[in-house]
């Protein structure tokens, strides 16, 4: 599913909610409002920032694709090429690892057939190990939308893969794992 087939271009409530973001700046400071943009085309882009993408966000901000180029590539909350509907992110640091995560992430890994990175065949799910996501004493976690699930183990996995595995699940929903 590839948001290059679609015309780059903001819908008309979006480029009015990226007016307001970039007139909270001062004049020639609207590179502040990258990130809120970012998200705003990523949202209405299938969830990705292909190239074509990323340039149009630069010629909103009247900068270089370059300059969003870097900022979309530091941020893991980013997805560079497409994602599945339920995108999965492991927290990877210390308090995650101690409680097992890398297990986990083995586990899941099996259980869907991909790797870190990839994408079942289905377009359901993704996986993708990230830095600190706050959540610690709660470890080992995942991310999913704007949804933490938390003091995972195989079974949680599972439940994670039922929920998710339906056509009707909502990633902007809380579930009961």
């Amino acid at each position: 599913m590839e948001n290059t087939t679609q015309e780059v271009k903001f819908t008309e409530d979006n480029l009015t909610l990226a007016k307001e973001i970039m007139a909270r700046y001062p004049e020639g400071k609207q590179k502040s409002a990258l990130l809120p943009i970012l998200h705003i085309a990523q949202r209405q882009f299938n969830d990705w920032l292909s190239p074509e993408v990323m340039d149009y966000v630069a010629s909103i901000l009247s900068i270089e694709p370059i300059e969003v180029y870097e900022v979309a590539t530091f941020y893991s909350m980013y997805n560079l090429k497409p994602v599945g509907h339920c995108m999965i992110e492991f927290c990877q640091t210390g308090p995650c690892m101690v409680r097992g995560v890398e297990e986990l992430i083995d586990y899941t890994e099996k259980k869907l057939g991909i790797k870190v990175g990839e994408t079942t065949k289905d377009g359901k799910f993704s996986l993708k190990a990230v830095e600190c996501l706050g959540a610690c004493g709660y470890a080992p976690m995942v991310q999913i939308g704007k949804y933490y699930y938390e003091n995972l183990d195989e079974k949680k996995i599972d439940k994670i893969i039922e929920v998710f595995s339906d056509p009707n699940s909502d990633t902007f929903k809380k579930y009961d794992i």
